[in-house]
């Protein structure tokens, strides 16, 4: 499996769950959670796929083991059905060496054979040996990731937190009417002045009373001298104290 059709397909997924939380997200600590939950099923998903990827690799290096020792194991028939003819040959039995030279022939077949495997093998192992490092790199490369996520939701979910409570400290502080506390102590010095105007109010009214009783007293005594120097002017006496 090519490593972008696994890393492609599992960044796509990441990118669809990522915007389908951020639209439903009621909760941030909920939301980040599930995307971290998210991610370690798509590593653990990459890492099924990467695993099958080795798995092919290994095989094909096993099958290719295999060709290189055959292709050494028909050399080595090839080499000893050779001598063999020669040794027949030289000895003048020469259908037993025609035979053996035609079983050299067919070792020396399977030989090239399983050489040209080798040969055909050397590119796309290497290339799968690439794709396969590649991939390695990539899955450490997702587990970093997933530490920096985990780290950025707890990040984010302190601030979440400490956002929300400011909030409602916001809210409470606006519900609050703000108002000068000196104003309800003006109000009751108010109350306090008017008490003791009414006081001062009545003590001078009834100072005001007090004079208008002497003022009369007053009255009445000169109503009497008037009455009595009448009297004396009657009986001729004088009219003066």
């Amino acid at each position: 499996m090519a490593k972008q059709s696994i890393f492609g397909r599992i960044s796509t997924l990441v990118r669809a769950n990522i915007n389908q939380l951020i639209d439903n997200a009621e909760d941030p600590q909920l939301m980040l959670d599930q995307l971290v939950r998210d991610y370690t099923n798509n590593i653990a998903d990459a890492k099924s796929a990467v695993a099958q990827t080795i798995g092919n690799l290994r095989l094909l290096e096993q099958d290719n083991e295999e060709d290189v020792k055959a292709a050494q194991e028909w050399g080595q028939k090839a080499l000893n059905a050779s001598a063999a003819a020669d040794k027949y040959r030289a000895a003048g039995k020469s259908e037993d060496a025609d035979k053996f030279d035609n079983l050299a022939k067919i070792a020396i077949g399977k030989q090239i054979a399983a050489e040209q495997e080798v040969k055909d093998n050397a590119s796309p192992l290497a290339t799968q040996n690439e794709q396969v490092e590649k991939l390695k790199t990539g899955i450490t490369n997702m587990e970093q990731k997933l530490e920096q996520l985990k780290s950025k939701r707890d990040s984010l979910v302190a601030r979440s937190k400490t956002a929300e409570a400011q909030s409602k400290v916001n809210d409470a502080i606006g519900n609050i009417d703000i108002t000068d506390p000196t104003s309800d102590l003006n109000r009751f010095e108010e109350k306090v002045r008017r008490e003791e105007a009414k006081v001062i109010g009545q003590q001078e009214l009834q100072s005001s009373s007090l004079d208008s009783q002497f003022e009369s007293l007053e009255d009445v005594g000169k109503d009497a001298e008037v009455e009595a120097r009448l009297a004396a002017l009657k009986s001729g006496g004088s009219s003066t104290l």
